[in-house]
């Protein structure tokens, strides 16, 4: 049997013959997608922005590529981001929060991190002493950043979005870390000339949108500055700036764990 399977690996009729297997091999990578799609249009109540826990491995290997970004200890890394997981006051105020909003129709009770775990590690690493994010949207990434910066017991999260509807999640402690910017995001970045440690693109993810926003930052960053593009999958600006400015790229794959989404990413320049 071993020679004719060789003959006709090496014959034209070689797609016919393996066509079942590859066929069931699609109909089973399929049948998890279509399971988990099933159970999130049933269970879930989120239309953008999607929340998801990441698998256990993918997990591990974010931790890992916060050591080769930040050179930290990776049982430190790991405890931080257990930190993140087992903070019961932050998970308590985002479900009541979201709860008690006005877009609680579209927001899960469950509270899940994702990629966001490595934001909150990053923080407790670094101790930026000030945290621009581009994007609030709920305020879910901001109130992660907010209670890292509440465990450093120093720094400020200043949020910059041009939608007045976003950030509800952002109220009682994570507000007392943090300055919300109405404004459009360029704007913002040019008017204030306050030296920046962290930087997060997570707004209007087109190729020159991103890269306007990281030129116009780019005169404030401190030269210890680690700048982020959340969902970096989606434009290679970050990729492109960091060579041309002399920096170090890195991006870390997401995978979100039981969710049909296939995850986004993260990518981090920082300077040699």
């Amino acid at each position: 049997m071993s020679g004719i399977r060789r003959r006709i690996a090496g014959s034209p009729l070689a797609p016919v013959a393996a066509l079942p297997i590859r066929a069931a091999q699609v109909l089973r990578h399929d049948a998890r997608v279509l399971g988990a799609s099933a159970r999130w249009l049933a269970l879930s109540r989120e239309h953008t922005n999607y929340t998801y826990r990441l698998t256990e491995r993918n997990r591990e290997h974010l931790a890992w590529w916060l050591v080769s970004v930040t050179g930290a200890d990776i049982v430190e890394v790991r405890r931080f981001m257990s930190e993140l997981e087992d903070d019961d006051s932050l998970r308590q105020h985002v479900a009541s929060a979201g709860k008690a909003s006005a877009r609680r129709g579209v927001a899960d009770r469950e509270v899940r991190y994702g990629r966001r775990v490595g934001w909150y590690a990053l923080v407790r690493i670094l101790r930026p002493e000030l945290i621009v994010e581009t994007g609030t949207d709920k305020g879910l990434g901001s109130c992660v950043l907010a209670a890292a910066l509440l465990a450093n017991g120093s720094g400020r999260l200043q949020t910059i979005d041009i939608n007045p509807d976003s950030g509800y999640l952002i109220t009682g402690d994570y507000a007392d870390v943090t300055e919300r910017a109405m404004d459009d995001s360029l704007l913002v970045l040019t008017r204030d000339q306050r030296p920046v440690d962290l930087f997060l693109h997570d707004s209007w993810h087109s190729f020159a949108h991103e890269t306007s926003e990281l030129e116009a930052v780019a005169p404030r960053l401190t030269t210890r500055a680690v700048v982020l593009s959340d969902n970096a999958h989606a434009t290679d600006a970050l990729m492109h700036w960091a060579e041309r400015d002399g920096r170090r790229f890195s991006f870390f794959a997401e995978q979100p764990a039981d969710h049909w989404y296939p995850g986004g990413g993260i990518g981090a320049s920082w300077r040699q």
